[in-house]
């Protein structure tokens, strides 16, 4: 509405006082609807700018994003052995334990708590000593471990669930997984390789970022722990490659030995 025509609403020119308040609660009504009108038209231009403004921070991030994956830095890391210390930021080492022991904190911590169980033996084939890609299982505590006792290796970060930082990390960098829940991503700094071998397995806790099992053989099968449904439900995984511009390497430390 032209703020022009506004204040000339025409009045029928009367001697009797009711008749002038008509006329007045007419051109009060008149007016407050010109407002209104323009008042929506200002909110639907900013919500357009809005709307413009985010399309064109979508298409820059877009470029970045494909501007370092196309030309990633590698990072070189050493691997870590494995222990029970070296390893708690990320999960337990699980490692043999006398017949008729009692349940203890040694033994596995699990929570399989969110749906049914699966345990089942994995088949791996070419897992080179590299990687881009880390995952997250959100409701569970996977376990993984070598059949036979093969020197495997694993990349990590530690968790970064939201409800389990207690508000730390929330703010602008916060994103949304595979089923809903909220966390923050890995950092480039955060990651780590570790080495494991002989007859051991890992839990590793609810949210742990993980990349692997990787190893030098062509093929290797492992047992897996985990949910029915967590590679078609709780699967949440975050490219390096794509959203940091970086990769991971990293040496057999068995055969450089």
């Amino acid at each position: 509405m032209n703020s022009n025509n506004r204040g000339h609403f025409p009045f029928v020119n009367s001697s009797s006082s009711s008749e002038s308040s008509d006329e007045f609660d007419e051109w009060l009504e008149y007016e407050n609807e010109a407002m209104e009108i323009e008042e929506q038209i200002a909110i639907n231009m900013i919500a357009r700018n809005n709307y413009v403004i985010h399309q064109l921070l979508l298409i820059q991030q877009s470029d970045q994003e494909a501007t370092m994956a196309e030309s990633p830095v590698q990072m070189n890391l050493v691997p870590t052995e494995a222990t029970s210390e070296s390893f708690a930021e990320y999960g337990q080492v699980i490692e043999a334990s006398s017949d008729g022991d009692l349940f203890g904190p040694n033994d596995a911590q699990l929570d399989l708590s969110r749906g049914t169980p699966r345990f089942y033996i994995m088949r791996l084939e070419g897992r080179s000593f590299g990687f881009s890609t880390i995952t997250h299982h959100a409701n569970v505590t996977q376990c993984l471990g070598s059949i036979g006792g093969h020197v495997w290796y694993l990349g990590v970060a530690k968790p970064s669930l939201i409800e389990d930082v207690g508000g730390e990390r929330v703010g602008d960098n916060v994103e949304s997984g595979s089923d809903g829940h909220l966390y923050a991503p890995p950092t480039v700094e955060e990651v780590r390789v570790f080495r494991f071998s002989g007859p051991k397995f890992v839990k590793l806790n609810r949210g742990t970022w993980h990349a692997g099992p990787l190893f030098s053989d062509s093929s290797m099968d492992f047992y897996n722990l985990e949910l029915s449904n967590t590679n078609e439900v709780d699967h949440t995984t975050h490219s390096f490659k794509k959203k940091n511009g970086v990769i991971f390497r990293f040496e057999d430390s068995t055969s450089a030995s």
